[in-house]
């Protein structure tokens, strides 16, 4: 029998796969795969054909391992973005770095026009340190080409001991030449939720959903609510720009925590009898505080859940740009001591019955971020419809995403700043969210 977990999340994190189990394990009979066709049986021989001619003719010895999970890298490569096959290091290292401790450069990446691309940089750790960006390609690894690799290849090359340096080259829109940048390795340690007090505003950054992040996010409402008296206290901004997403329990549990009642999120494979539906308990850790949740071009899949139920609930409003629009759901199979498969087998709905893939979360109310003058014109929107391979949008027209960038000085934070001005116009009792057309702040 084979054990399936089934995760969400957007790339594949330097030293580590956000993702993790949805609702404990469950099992999969071998076998269930529906019987193959002739046709099927035919070109599987083809395939054995080529193996052998290449095994035995090419002009260098291949390595038949390395022959075949090439092959099925390709395979999968040709589904979607999300899709890959995990070697057997990979697949322990990502059992281990769900905890959100892990080693490497702390950059989300995937795979692109065959070179590496930026997801995000995570949050204080060496690549943020050392400026990478969203949206960066790197082309080269201490002088050697990208090209030509599997993305499981390149994100070996980017591990190695801590305190080791590697060169990246780096292409960016709107540099003319491709630069290069040293980083220095180290071990991760991803605090997946931080906060501080806004004065009269509990403000929490929920950075990814790893193990620890329902946890992190009941100690910062704890901590806040202790640092702001009761009757000063306006409200909470959840920020989830720039989170990659991560696993899909915790993004329920943290939904769970603002919600009464009421669906959180389904997900719906091929078949209708794989639908499961995920629904709130009783209990708001906040006391139905006003919340805004500020989201961009950078939020994608497991934090994309989250706004969607605050949204569709109208627990919350939403502030920002238009969200990445991830919205599918990856099955983590094992295969013995050969790694791990992972498959897109499911898409995901928001309570509304809103499929959000390709499309994103469209805020209640948008707050373009301003790019300083240096970094004008040199980043693009970013979204998962500019994927290679993604799966179409259900229905609806296919949107381009938003933009990422987020200022590290809180005054030049105009998103930000919108959602403190709208909570501060705000009486604590009044009913929310308000009309997004009344309390825009200009």
């Amino acid at each position: 029998m084979m054990k399936r977990l089934t995760l969400v999340g957007v790339g594949v994190v330097i030293g580590a796969v956000a993702v993790a189990t949805l609702d404990g394990a469950r099992w999969m009979p071998s076998g269930v795969a529906e019987a193959a066709s002739s046709d099927t049986y035919r070109q599987l021989n083809l395939f054995g054909d080529v193996f052998e001619r290449v095994r035995n003719d090419y002009v260098e010895q291949p390595e038949d391992e390395k022959l075949i999970e090439t092959a099925i890298n390709g395979m999968l490569q040709s589904l979607d973005p999300h899709s890959s096959y995990m070697p057997p290091k990979d697949f322990r290292d990502m059992q281990v770095q769900t905890r959100g401790e892990f080693g490497g450069l702390g950059i989300e990446v995937t795979m692109e026009d065959e070179v590496v691309k930026v997801v995000t940089p995570i949050d204080d750790t060496p690549a943020a340190a050392a400026g990478i960006l969203a949206g960066d390609y790197i082309i080269q690894l201490d002088g050697e080409p990208v090209k030509g690799l599997t993305l499981s290849e390149a994100v070996e090359r980017m591990r190695g001991p801590v305190n080791t340096d590697i060169t990246v080259t780096v292409v960016r829109d709107g540099v003319d030449e491709p630069f290069d940048i040293d980083i220095t390795r180290e071990i991760i340690k991803i605090q997946s939720v931080k906060w501080r007090p806004e004065e009269d505003v509990g403000y929490i950054r929920i950075t990814q959903f790893n193990e620890r992040t329902f946890d992190g996010l009941k100690e910062a409402i704890d901590e806040l609510e202790a640092d702001i008296p009761e009757d000063r206290l306006k409200g909470f901004v959840v920020d989830m720009r720039n989170n990659p997403g991560g696993l899909l329990d915790q993004a329920i549990a943290v939904s769970d925590a603002f919600l009464e009642r009421g669906e959180i999120v389904s997900t719906r494979g091929r078949e209708d009898n794989e639908t499961q539906r995920f629904n709130a308990r009783s209990g708001d850790l906040v006391d139905g505080k006003p919340i805004i949740v500020l989201v961009n071009g950078g939020s994608a899949s497991a934090s994309e859940i989250v706004a969607g139920a605050l949204q569709d609930h109208r627990r919350a409003t939403v502030l920002g740009t238009r969200s990445f629009g991830k919205g599918s759901v990856q099955t983590i199979i094992p295969l013995g001591s050969n790694g791990a498969l992972r498959l897109t087998t499911a898409r995901y709905y928001t309570p509304s019955g809103t499929s959000i893939q390709a499309k994103g979360i469209e805020p209640d109310i948008e707050v373009e971020q301003e790019l300083p003058d240096e970094l004008a014109g040199k980043v693009k929107a970013r979204g998962e419809s500019s994927l290679r391979g993604h799966l179409e949008a259900s229905d609806g027209e296919e949107e381009s995403g938003s933009f990422a960038y987020v200022p590290a000085e809180t005054e030049d934070d105009q998103q930000l700043q919108s959602a403190l001005s709208l909570l501060r116009g705000i009486q604590v009792n009044s009913a929310f969210p308000p009309d997004p057309e009344s309390v825009i702040p200009n």
